[in-house]
């Protein structure tokens, strides 16, 4: 009701699996509970909201539904997985995907679950190493950086964590024993504050915009970040180079603690 603004009982019937007796027993039900809430147009044959509608069983959560407007744009889900019964036109920017096998998928999780090793066939982009090889990994986490899927892992070759981007693995071998657990993993544990606050060439009235917009309190935004994840973190928000090259408008918000922001950044290992 919130979010379409209208229901009847064959919806309700349709995405519970009750009885129409059931379905009109549940809507007087909530007309009790919330009588200034809903009311029944004859015209529509549908109960409305009134314009006193106020939510009392649910809390909206904007973030959850443009979450999964964007997967239904997407072809991940469709209607029937969400409560949407109707959908406005919606496009969300196309990225090129990247292509995750599942049946490695589902060799990293069982490596992670049991807290094993894993051999693994990885095409690196490291210019040291131009072709497939096989190496040996711990893993022990999933990282998403906005783009693509990678595991954080300890690699036995180079004896420390890493990150290894998933559709890069050729194959998969045998588990082994762990080198290392995810708790000895220093960067992945340990979080740092970002400091986001207004551009300060914005003019009064775009920085209280700002403010909203990014939800923040006393003119600033704290984002707690795995330190493992600074650096994709830097690079989704462009902040290694926004501040020298963007216009205000094109970059609403800068790093406050900048000089402790660089030093955590320098200090990451990937």
């Amino acid at each position: 009701m919130f979010w379409e603004g209208e229901i009847n009982r064959q919806e309700v019937t349709d995405r519970f699996g009750i009885s129409i007796p059931q379905a009109s027993a549940d809507l007087g039900a909530y007309r009790t509970l919330a009588p200034e809430n809903i009311e029944y147009s004859t015209t529509k044959k549908r109960y409305v909201a009134t314009g006193n509608f106020s939510p009392q069983l649910t809390v909206p959560n904007a973030e959850r539904y443009l979450a999964q407007l964007r997967a239904i744009s997407d072809g991940v889900i469709t209607t029937l997985d969400t409560f949407m019964e109707t959908t406005p036109d919606v496009a969300a920017m196309p990225i090129p995907s990247r292509l995750v096998d599942p049946i490695i998928l589902r060799a990293l999780l069982r490596a992670i679950k049991s807290q094993r090793s894993m051999k693994i066939e990885y095409q690196s982009l490291n210019e040291s190493r131009p072709e497939p090889m096989w190496r040996e990994i711990t893993p022990h986490a999933f990282g998403w950086d906005g783009l693509r899927w990678h595991v954080r892992a300890f690699c036995h070759l180079e004896f420390s964590f890493k990150d290894f981007v998933i559709p890069r693995f050729l194959s998969v071998g045998p588990e082994g024993a762990p080198a290392k657990s995810g708790l000895d993993d220093e960067d992945w544990n340990t979080h740092f504050d970002v400091v986001l606050v207004p551009n300060p060439r914005l003019s009064l009235a775009q920085k209280h915009t700002i403010e909203r917009e990014y939800g923040m309190s006393d003119g600033k935004a704290i984002v707690k970040v795995r330190r493992a994840m600074l650096y994709y973190f830097n690079k989704r928000l462009r902040l290694d180079v926004a501040e020298r090259q963007d216009r205000p408008k094109e970059t609403p918000v800068i790093v406050q603690n900048r000089n402790a922001y660089d030093r955590e950044l320098k200090a990451v290992s990937y």
